[in-house]
């Protein structure tokens, strides 16, 4: 094997531009987050139903709503939820579209 080839169309010079091309950053805290199976489940809930609230989403997914509260804080400051005050609830939506495409690809519907 010999030195890699480096001039325009090589492989790694095209190797190169494909990592300059993606957000490298950006996509890797996507996927972080995605990742974490609690997050997942929430992002879930929140895909097939948009509104609910925290207390609603703690019995979805069987977790405190402390826990849930946690989670959607993480959510919210990464830009992948919203919330909005619905009389006296709180309610959450998906915000993310690339998210929800991504969901739609892992098989999650919307009914």
């Amino acid at each position: 094997m010999g030195e890699p080839r480096t001039l325009d169309g090589s492989p790694v010079e095209l190797g190169r531009r494909a990592i300059g091309d993606v957000q490298i950053a950006a996509w890797a805290q996507r996927f972080a987050l995605l990742a974490d199976p609690n997050r997942l489940e929430i992002l879930l809930c929140l895909h097939r139903s948009p509104g609910i609230s925290v207390g609603e989403l703690a019995a979805a997914v069987g977790r405190s709503e402390n826990a849930i509260s946690q989670a959607l804080r993480v959510l919210r400051t990464e830009g992948c939820v919203v919330s909005s005050r619905e009389g006296r609830t709180v309610a959450n939506r998906l915000a993310d579209p690339v998210i929800h495409d991504i969901l739609h690809t892992i098989g999650a519907g919307h009914g």
